[in-house]
């Protein structure tokens, strides 16, 4: 058995998530008290709590999504369950890969990722930036659509998640004619997600530029397992190419169709989603249909994941 260990990004968020994990686990609490100190407010009470507006604040979303994929694994840890062989994340689930794999200390890295979203929201105010899903088309089509929608703003497709779910980000008022657009272009759904910031379009340069200056002063550990990228779909060794990556992914494409289609080419033929959803596995079982894809988010998940693996490996 070849395993992989994957984390989900923003748009898996919800008021009450991970509560039966927690009242189960300990290290759960731990995990989010730990996060909550690094950040200076109580993140476990949003969480738990609300509002939906308050969570799905991008500043707040990267900590809160964050520190429900670390708590995962470490109650996959605990469990004894297997360990993967390499790791990816989605977004900003990139940044709990590089926890989970040791290359990043958990503190350091909820402070990393609060800045991330500031710079992200400083650099579209709230209300001027969109993004949406657009099921349906393939990557041509999607193409094709942000151009026409564009209108002379800025209109990327930023997320591949699978061969027919394409995410775009960008002006508020370019998504919006592109969803009004999309049914017109062959698209079967199209869906504004709840995210207040156009990430991994060109509009996060600026954010881009300050992350540069910010990851200078972190500390980065060669991974084990390695992460595969998102922008560049390899995985890296060196601390400063781990830097240049995580620059260049908050303005880039996050390529997780390639991401998954390398892990099935290099022999891997298992999948666990770790994070408070499964979000991921229904993308990942439309990319690779021939690998066993499981997700881990709650008591009973973690234990069909570990019963199943344990009688593979």
């Amino acid at each position: 058995m070849t395993l992989a260990f994957v984390f989900p990004g923003q748009g898996s968020q919800s008021v009450g998530m991970m509560r039966d994990l927690a009242a189960k686990f300990p290290v759960v609490r731990q995990t989010f008290d730990e996060a909550s100190h690094a950040l200076g407010y109580n993140l476990w009470l949003i969480v738990e709590q609300g509002p939906d507006e308050r969570l799905n604040q991008t500043e707040v979303t990267q900590p809160a999504m964050l520190a429900a994929g670390v708590a995962n694994w470490r109650v996959w840890s605990g469990l004894k369950g297997p360990k993967p062989q390499v790791m990816a994340g989605h977004s900003l689930g990139e940044y709990t890969a590089l926890v989970c794999s040791e290359a990043l200390d958990f503190p350091e890295a909820v402070k990393l990722v609060a800045d991330r979203g500031r710079f992200m929201q400083d650099a579209v105010p709230i209300g001027q930036g969109s993004i949406a899903a657009i099921l349906g088309l393939d990557n041509e089509a999607v193409q094709k659509l942000c151009d026409q929608a564009a209108q002379g703003e800025v209109l990327d497709a930023v997320n591949f998640n699978s061969p027919n779910q394409i995410v775009i980000a960008g002006a508020a008022g370019a998504v919006a004619r592109a969803v009004e657009q999309s049914k017109a272009a062959g698209a079967k759904r199209a869906v504004v997600l709840p995210m207040s910031v156009p990430a991994h379009s060109r509009l996060m340069i600026p954010a881009a530029e300050r992350m540069a200056q910010r990851l200078k002063h972190v500390e980065i550990r060669r991974p084990v397992p390695p992460v595969i990228h998102n922008s560049h779909v390899k995985s890296e060794s060196d601390p400063a190419a781990i830097r240049n990556e995580l620059v260049r992914q908050i303005k880039s494409p996050v390529r997780w169709v390639e991401i998954i289609q390398k892990m099935q080419a290099d022999g891997v033929n298992r999948l666990v989603e770790c994070g408070p959803g499964k979000v991921l596995t229904g993308l990942n079982k439309r990319i690779a249909r021939s690998t066993e894809t499981l997700p881990v988010f709650d008591p009973t998940s973690h234990q069909e994941a570990l019963s199943i693996l344990t009688k593979i490996s």
